[in-house]
C-alpha cells in the first residue's frame, strides 16, 4: 500500500484533476506514480514538464528507456524498473536481452552503450564525474548535447526513483525486481 494516497482522477479537483486528465489522455492509463504525485500538483507538473521536455531531445526513446532501467537498477527502485522494462519492451522496441544488458550498464548499440557508461558514472558518483568520463563519452561519439541530456535523464530518473521508493508507490506494471 502506497504511503501517499493515490489520487483518483474522478476524485481530483483543480490543477490535480487537470494534470491527471492529461496523463490519462496521453497514455491511455494513469500510472500510480502520477496519482501519488498528484498529492502536490506542483510535483506532478514538474515531473510531466521535465519528462516532456526531455522526450523532445536528441536521445531516442530506446536510449532514454535504457538509462531509466539502469538508474532504477542502481537505485533499487522496483516501481521504475517495472515501468521502464515494460515501456522499453512494449513501446521503445527493446527486446528482453537489451533490457537485461541495460540493467548492467550495457547495450549492443555503441551509442546506447556510450550513453549508459556515462549514465552509470553519473548515478554512481552522484554527479561527481571527472574529465576522463567526459573524454570517454566524447570519444565514444556523444556530443556535448548528448552528454547534457544523459545527465538530465539520470536526474529525472533519480527523482522518480526516490519519489516512488519514499512513497512506496504500489507497482501497477508487470513486476520486475532489482538485483541486490
Amino acid at each position: 500500500m502506497s504511503r501517499l494516497p493515490l489520487i483518483q482522477q474522478e476524485n481530483a479537483t483543480g490543477k490535480a484533476a487537470e494534470l491527471l486528465a492529461g496523463v490519462q489522455k496521453a497514455l491511455g492509463v494513469t500510472p500510480n506514480m502520477t496519482k501519488a504525485m498528484a498529492n502536490s500538483p506542483a510535483v506532478l507538473k514538474a515531473y510531466l514538464e521535465f519528462s516532456g521536455a526531455l522526450s523532445g531531445g536528441k536521445l531516442p526513446a530506446p536510449v532514454r528507456e535504457r538509462i531509466a532501467i539502469l538508474v532504477a537498477q542502481e537505485n533499487g527502485c522496483d516501481y521504475c524498473l517495472s515501468a521502464h522494462s515494460y515501456i522499453g519492451t512494449n513501446l521503445a522496441g527493446l527486446d528482453q536481452a537489451e533490457v537485461d544488458l541495460a540493467r548492467k550498464g550495457g547495450a549492443s548499440d555503441a551509442t546506447a552503450r556510450a550513453a549508459l557508461t556515462l549514465a552509470a558514472e553519473v548515478v554512481r558518483s552522484r554527479g561527481g564525474i571527472d574529465d576522463a568520463d567526459l573524454k570517454t563519452a566524447r570519444e565514444s561519439g556523444l556530443s556535448d548535447g548528448d552528454i547534457a541530456e544523459v545527465i538530465a535523464h539520470v536526474a529525472l530518473n533519480v527523482f522518480t526513483n526516490y519519489f516512488n521508493k519514499a512513497a512506496d508507490v504500489e507497482i501497477d506494471w508487470p513486476v520486475v525486481r532489482h538485483n541486490h
